[in-house]
């Protein structure tokens, strides 16, 4: 598995304009579960805001869930299992 990255989907459950979407961003927190709880930028002006790790996926950089050049990356994990 030390050729495979992992991809984190996150759901920004406290932001009305986008919650019930999910954004895939890269984690360097390989222990990251699904219920952490993440910061992340998010949007154009790359504001930071926490968000709920809804899946995790360990897969090649050619077998990315979204353009490699497009995805941002997890800054830290801030919390384990909200249950949201």
């Amino acid at each position: 598995m030390a050729d495979k990255l992992c991809f984190v989907s996150v759901e920004f459950v406290n932001d009305p304009n986008v919650v019930g979407l999910t954004y895939w961003y890269l984690c360097d927190f390989a222990a990251v579960k699904s219920g952490d709880r993440v910061v992340a930028p998010l949007g154009r002006h790359n504001h930071t805001q926490t968000g709920v790790v809804r899946r995790v996926l360990f897969e090649t950089e050619a077998d990315a869930p979204y353009p490699i050049h497009l995805i941002k990356r997890i800054q830290s994990v801030v919390g384990e299992k909200e249950n949201v």
